[in-house]
């Protein structure tokens, strides 16, 4: 609470040891299940867009499209879906990437960006930045150009900006640890 007005912060709840020990689990379901939590968080997001140029946003499965799909309508922008393999119908492209436990694959609508397209990510959490690394791969691979990439949480601990040093990331919120 900043001079007694809350903030999105305040609304995110920390679950220890899930989900296994050692680990503090950030909940952003305490966030959306709040209608002033969920405001400060989209227009926190938006807030990080303020000067930026583009055309789009991806919106990473499932949390993106959460936060994704409101800036996109606020902002009259159209909203592109990143999905899990298998999820989209139609020609995809698709990316694999290391997980810690094994590989996960991600697609896009071949038809979904066009060249020289200006694209913003939005996800809800930046942790190893895998996901949103093999999804911007896809909008370059179509030709798109990635101009932001923003996040309601980032882990600092996970050096997730570090894998994604190329592109111009902002967080709403940081937690120091993982």
């Amino acid at each position: 609470m900043k001079d007694g007005k809350k903030e999105v912060q305040d609304f995110i709840t920390t679950i220890p040891d899930f989900p296994k020990p050692g680990i503090l689990f950030r909940d952003i379901s305490t966030v959306l299940g709040d209608a002033e939590g969920f405001k400060l968080a989209v227009d926190g997001l938006t807030a990080l867009l303020e000067g930026v140029e583009y055309d789009s946003i991806v919106g990473v499965e499932s949390r993106g499209f959460i936060f994704g799909a409101p800036i996109a309508y606020n902002m009259d922008k159209s909203l592109i879906p990143v999905r899990k393999k298998g999820k989209l119908p139609g020609k995809t492209v698709e990316a694999t990437y290391d997980l810690e436990y094994g590989t996960a694959t991600i697609e896009m609508h071949k038809d979904s960006i066009k060249p020289g397209q200006k694209v913003v990510i939005v996800d809800d959490l930046i942790a190893t930045g895998g996901t949103v690394e093999a999804s911007a791969q896809l909008v370059e691979k179509l030709g798109g150009e990635v101009v932001k990439i923003v996040f309601l949480i980032e882990l600092k601990g996970l050096k997730g900006r570090e894998r994604l040093s190329k592109y111009d990331v902002a967080a709403v919120v940081s937690y120091e640890g993982a």
